[in-house]
């Protein structure tokens, strides 16, 4: 997250602050996270200040682990009493039933990405990793993300995501899922960079959300409804530079 974005997000969470009782951050909240014993990667001051800030009004924050940042442990549930989820939740709000989830490793094939996610999550290779020096081991982490196949993260002109229409991993998640969980209302998915609010025919709505990268995109969900919105980028100018 570059200090740039960091900013902006920050103000999206201030200009919500008056109006929010839970927040929902559906992964990939940082580029690579991984807490040793008494470390954590530096950076990110604003937000965890802000993210504390709003835990000690009273929001509830979830946050979900993504692709990119899989191995929380107990810093966020002690430091500001967060809650941290490794897989998919039914919530309801407002008498209708969700099912929240980042979305990686959802919905058919994608088979070598199912094998390593199960490598890397375990509680083995999270102690081997803890033995590196944090330098290494966060150094090495962070390059290896950016040389993978998020480009976007750099530069979104790199890597436009193409929506896949019904061939999209996600849409044919929700639709089998549905049909034995005909309870829920609507499926919401980060993961994928794509800005999505679609009612499937014979199916469920399905909420992707985008991302903080090219977007700036977010869900409000009230008595009304879902609203999917954006947070425009002249905001950003009401935080300073230092």
């Amino acid at each position: 997250m570059s200090l740039e974005r960091e900013k902006h997000f920050v103000n999206w969470l201030t200009s919500i602050s008056d109006d929010v009782s839970e927040l929902y951050i559906l992964g990939d909240l940082f580029d690579f996270w991984f807490e040793y014993r008494q470390v954590v990667p530096k950076g990110y001051i604003r937000l965890l200040g802000k993210l504390a800030e709003l835990a000690d009004q009273g929001v509830i924050i979830h946050i979900f682990a993504g692709n990119h940042d899989q191995w929380y442990q107990d810093y966020f549930p002690n430091q500001i009493g967060a809650h941290i989820h490794f897989g998919p939740v039914t919530k309801t709000f407002f008498d209708r039933t969700y099912f929240l989830a980042h979305g990686d490793g959802l919905g058919p094939g994608d088979h070598g990405y199912k094998f390593l996610k199960k490598i890397v999550t375990h509680p083995l290779s999270k102690w081997l990793y803890a033995r590196l020096h944090p330098n290494l081991g966060i150094g090495l982490a962070l390059w290896f993300s950016r040389q993978g196949g998020n480009h976007h993260y750099l530069d979104p002109a790199l890597d436009e995501v193409e929506h896949l229409g019904f061939k999209e991993f996600l849409y044919q998640f929700a639709l089998d899922h549905a049909k034995k969980h005909s309870e829920i209302d609507t499926y919401i998915f980060g993961h994928r960079h794509l800005l999505i609010d679609d009612k499937l025919k014979a199916g469920p709505h399905i909420i992707i959300l985008g991302d903080w990268i090219q977007y700036f995109s977010y869900l409000k969900i009230s008595p009304v409804g879902e609203e999917l919105a954006v947070f425009p980028t002249n905001q950003l100018q009401e935080i300073p530079s230092p």
